[in-house]
């Protein structure tokens, strides 16, 4: 009997997300998010940029991870265009809300 010859095959996180339905629904999610954020960029004033992030985007609503509530605060006053400017470039979503992260994550 010959001895079984198993063939060792690496994947890249992003070829493994490929292959599994959950996983690339899960990466088609975060790309949308990462769309977003890179759509309403020009509308956050530059010292801001650096303290906000992306977060999940769900049935139509989208999440701002922000470090500071000062920056939330500000934010806060740009949702209105920032909702039209998404919508303008056919991004499906109804609604931001923002989050301040927590400091040490």
């Amino acid at each position: 009997m010959s001895p079984v010859v198993r063939r060792q095959t690496l994947w890249s996180l992003k070829q493994a997300a490929e292959e599994a339905p959950s996983l690339a629904a899960l990466q088609a999610r975060i790309r949308a998010s990462a769309a977003c954020l890179e759509a309403v960029t020009p509308l956050i004033p530059i010292p801001l940029r650096g303290l906000v992030q992306s977060g999940p985007l769900e049935n139509g609503e989208w999440c701002l991870l922000v470090k500071s509530s000062a920056a939330a605060t500000k934010l806060r006053q740009l949702l209105p265009t920032m909702v039209k400017e998404l919508t303008r470039k056919g991004h499906e979503v109804t609604g931001i809300r923002i989050k301040i992260q927590a400091l040490g994550r």
